[in-house]
């Protein structure tokens, strides 16, 4: 897609999804409509039809869309639903957050519309960080043997390629989903940005992660649970229903065309981190879930 074939005006929508958490939400509509470049309307997906939600959604200072889903879509189902109206509604750019996210200041949008445009971005990510402590990252980076987990591990106003923790206040030119689609809602919840990501690199067109401005979030590196000497690290999440949905949309992922090279290196990561904790039960886990993903089996857990 070359640069005159996408659009390029002014028209912000933001998509917002979230589930039963007004209060966050809350927070994360008002960071949104304070923005110095305006966004022109706010889409939000409530995976619960909820009444406090839709009060907190009224309230909101821009114009809003509100779009209840009586059947929960997941962040996946969500996210497609919300991009689709937006792209129906005409927008130029679609700024994507989580109803537990915020931008960490009132130019957020300025400067990642700014980065976009000065660098031909099809996308661009703000540093996703620790919203208790915003000197760290909310998930840490690995760039070989190297983790990066504070922002002070990059230069000021440093600029990283083909990296972005999608949808935390990722910003998209709407072009650019005619070339990389919208979630897999069979996804639900967990892997869905990174297969969006996988689309993003095989697609060729230019994205990364800007360190001008930040994004808030609740910190998300307590799942990556370190091994090797913290060389390396293996996620385990803590709650049962989001390792279901980790491990079996991770086989999944494995098997698509760009990612196929991970599947011996988890098998030799995921049985090193459950054998040395003597888990035979985790490791069979694991196995099944990644087994069940890599031939597209997406039953709900229960298997519902």
């Amino acid at each position: 897609m070359s640069a005159q074939d996408r659009t390029d005006g002014d028209l912000v929508v933001a998509v917002i999804v979230t589930h039963r958490r007004p209060r966050l939400l809350r927070a994360s509509l008002a960071a949104v409509a304070g923005q110095t470049h305006p966004v022109s309307a706010v889409v939000v997906v409530d995976n619960g039809a909820d009444p406090e939600t839709e009060a907190v959604v009224r309230e909101c200072a821009v114009p809003t869309v509100y779009l209840p889903s009586h059947t929960n879509l997941g962040g996946a189902g969500g996210f497609a639903l919300g991009l689709l109206t937006a792209l129906s509604r005409g927008a130029d750019w679609v700024w994507c957050a989580d109803d537990d996210g915020r931008p960490g200041s009132s130019d957020a949008l300025a400067v990642l519309l700014e980065e976009a445009r000065r660098r031909d971005l099809a996308e661009v990510s703000p540093a996703v960080v620790d919203e208790a402590d915003p000197t760290q990252l909310a998930f840490p980076l690995r760039q070989g043997l190297r983790w990066r987990r504070t922002v002070a591990d990059f230069a000021a106003g440093e600029f990283l390629p083909s990296y972005a923790s999608l949808f935390n206040g990722a910003l998209f030119r709407a072009g650019t989903f005619r070339a990389v689609g919208v979630p897999d809602l069979r996804l639900f919840i967990r892997g869905d940005e990174t297969e969006i990501h996988r689309r993003l690199t095989r697609s060729g067109l230019r994205f990364g992660t800007t360190m001008r401005v930040t994004y808030l979030h609740p910190q998300g590196g307590d799942e990556f649970v370190p091994i090797l000497g913290g060389r390396l690290s293996a996620q385990y999440p803590g709650d049962a229903a989001k390792r279901y949905f980790t491990y079996r949309n991770r086989g999944y992922l494995m098997a698509q065309p760009g990612m196929r090279w991970l599947f011996p290196l988890e098998l030799v990561r995921f049985g090193w981190f459950f054998l040395s904790r003597g888990d035979l039960r985790g490791l069979r886990e694991w196995l099944s879930l990644t087994r069940a993903g890599r031939r597209e089996r997406f039953s709900m857990p229960g298997g519902r």
